[in-house]
Order: structure tokens, then sequence, then C-alpha cells
């Protein structure tokens, strides 16, 4: 299903691949919409999933390919190649009637098909890893690939021959995110309430609902009456989480989902959450202290590796979820709390960490690439990685 487009479509298309989860789509959106500002006409492949892009970004011609991870046993792994083998024929197609100047593979799997075909066909493609393990679907790419952009300053799983296309740009957000970051962080008095937010992804984490409120229940009563919470939880734990935070004697606010999240954020003054690509930009781009409890069965424990660089930049602390207890919780609280200055820190380390520019980085790579493919040997010397054993750095030209 195809979305037409007003712009000129004889030229050159810059053509995003992603997958349809939000990890994933938040930056191809963020990118889609900094090209279309340049003039440049923009076409998505993804999946079932990103359907709803096309509606945020009507001038983006859409395309959707069969493409599927690889399930376990003998036919899941069968029924992921035939949706491969049918996703590349399709990409094949798209390659012949577009003739993109350039592909941009955000990750997932539906990407894998049109970034390698575009490979075969020789057009330059850009590859963006969002996490702090190159993914998987990226890993599949990079020998092909003329630039790698990073959204951390150090990504692991990169084989040595390709720590030269490394480029860091950042992990753009979404605009609704970038019209918040200027806020400063809110003061945070003695006395004074303190505002939690507690999110687990798109459809909440049970472990939140079951902690939390026990957590905080441990709580001096003092302090207990100062904390404002709003939380999300998934459907069947809601009204558990209400008795439990009843229980507990603490104002919360919970819902299944947030609608103004970004805003939510800007006014807490710590965030309870996973440490996926999207949560951990987000943070640093509003410049947000977070207590991250990385998801354990995340591929390749990516969430672990982005948390740790962001505790590693002082703008967060690290609990591991076989650490996340009641009192492990409320003994950290507690003492952060005493101690606001802390709180403040980390505020100004996450925003310091941020790269509010992302968006414009990125796509400075994409058309510079586009146009010459012999930069995949000469990228300037500031944007090159410090390399480590199968552990590559780069560093944010100044």
């Amino acid at each position: 299903m195809n979305r037409d487009t007003t712009r000129d479509t004889q030229s050159s298309p810059v053509v995003l691949a992603a997958g349809g989860t939000g990890g994933h789509m938040f930056p191809a959106e963020a990118l889609a919409r900094e090209l279309l500002a340049r003039g440049q006409r923009v076409v998505l492949v993804t999946d079932r999933r990103g359907k709803a892009f096309g509606d945020a970004l009507p001038e983006v011609e859409v395309h959707r390919i069969r493409a599927s991870s690889f399930g376990s046993g003998i036919m899941g792994k069968i029924r992921g190649m035939f949706e491969l083998t049918l996703g590349a024929f399709q990409a094949r197609r798209l390659m012949s009637r577009l003739k993109p100047a350039a592909v941009v593979g955000f990750g997932g799997y539906p990407s894998v098909p049109t970034v390698l075909l575009a490979q075969r066909a020789r057009v330059p493609t850009i590859l963006h890893e969002q996490n702090a393990v190159l993914g998987r679907a990226n890993r599949l790419a990079a020998p092909g690939a003329v630039r790698i952009a990073t959204s951390f300053a150090a990504v692991s799983a990169v084989k040595p021959a390709d720590a030269g296309k490394l480029v860091f740009t950042g992990n753009p957000v979404r605009p609704n995110v970038a019209s918040v970051r200027d806020l400063p962080y809110p003061p945070l008095d003695d006395g004074g309430e303190v505002r939690l937010l507690v999110v687990g992804g798109s459809q909440g984490a049970r472990i939140f609902s079951e902690i939390v409120p026990e957590a905080l229940a441990l709580l001096p009563d003092a302090l207990k009456r100062r904390i404002r919470i709003a939380q999300q939880c998934r459907p069947e734990d809601l009204e558990a989480a209400k008795t439990a935070f009843a229980r507990a004697g603490v104002e919360a606010e919970l819902s299944t989902f947030f609608r103004d999240v970004p805003e939510r954020l800007a006014a807490c003054h710590l965030a309870i959450c996973r440490s996926g690509a999207s949560t951990v930009a987000e943070l640093a781009a509003v410049g947000r202290p977070a207590l991250l409890v990385p998801y354990p069965y995340a591929m390749d424990d990516h969430q672990t590796a982005n948390a740790q660089a962001v505790a590693d930049a002082g703008g967060a602390w690290l609990m591991p979820q076989t650490a996340f207890t009641p009192q492990a919780l409320a003994d950290r609280l507690t003492a952060l709390l005493d101690l606001p200055a802390t709180l403040t820190k980390a505020a100004e380390a996450a925003r310091a960490r941020g790269a509010t520019d992302a968006a414009s980085r990125l796509a400075d790579v994409v058309l510079a690439t586009g146009k010459s493919a012999s930069l995949t040997h000469s990228a300037p010397h500031s944007d090159r990685p410090r390399a480590g054993a199968d552990h590559y750095s780069t560093e944010a030209a100044e």
C-alpha cells in the first residue's frame, strides 16, 4: 500500500527502512521531518506496524513489505525465512522503481531486505543504531554500509572492519519531546512535593506495579507525604496497583497510557523506567535523572548497555531487575531525596549527553553520503571512532 506525495515524484528519494516498533520508528520519523524541511523526497519502507507513520507525515510515501524475526523452533525459523524472502522480492522491485539516492536502515528485521537489496544495487546505505550494542539487523548490513550513525559514544558488537564507518549523531527524538527540552529542572525544595514518573515501555512493566508501591510504603512518613507519583500500568495490573498505593498511603495517578509523557517527564524530579533506546534518548533530551531498570530479556542485553552508558555519564542509576526489590528501591529513594543536589547534578549530566541536533546531524550524513559514496574512507577526523577490542567509541564533532 502506497501513500502519494505532493513532492516531485521524478526526483531520487531518500528511502528510510525501519522495523515498525517505536524504537526504530521514532528516529526515522524525526529524520523524515528534517529531510522534508530540506526539500528532499522521502520514502518509508516498513512492515504493517508502521501504518501510523503515514498518518503523521502524509508527505512521505509509505511501502509495507513482508518481514519478521526468526521465531523459536524449526517452524518459526522457516516462517521467518519465508517472510524475509517475500520481503526481498518486494524490496527488489521497489529499488528498481524508486532508484533512491540513499537508503537509511534503522534496524529491525523489516529493514533487512531493503538495505541488503539497496547494497546489491550499489545504492549508498547508511545505518542508524539506536542502542549501545549494534543490533542484529544492522550487523547483517554493516559490511555493505557506507556509514553507521550511532546514538551512543560507545557501541559494541562492531567488527573491526566496520569501525571506520562509525559516526556519532545521537538518537533523534519526536517533536513533542523536543518541544519541552528547554524547560528547566523543577526546583526541589525542602519539604516540598517530589514528583516521580514511572513508565515501563509502551504497555507498562508489571514489576513496577508490584515493587514501587511496596517500596513507597517503606519510606519515612515525612518523605512519603511529599511523594506525588504518576505511573503507567498494564490494564491487568491497574486495580491491584491502585489498592497497593492506597494501602501505602501515597497519592498516585495511575493509567494504562499517558498521552502527555514528554510534559510529565519535564515536570518530574525523577523517572523510574526501562532503558530502551527511545527512553534514554528522551531522558537526555529533556535532562531528567532516572532510576533505570533494564529489561533483562532484551536482545543482546542491550538495555543494560544503554543504562550503563547513562549511569557512567552521571545521568542515572542502574538497578538490575534482580536487585530491584522494595527495600532496595526505598533505600535508594531515601538517599537521593535526602540530598536534592544529587538529583539536580544528575539532571545536568543527563542533559549534557543529549544530542539535541541529532536529526540535523543524521540528515547531514545521509545527504553527504547520497551525493558521494567516496566518503566511505574519508570521514572528518573529529567523527572518527576510538577503537578497542570489539568496542568502539565515537565522539561528536564540536
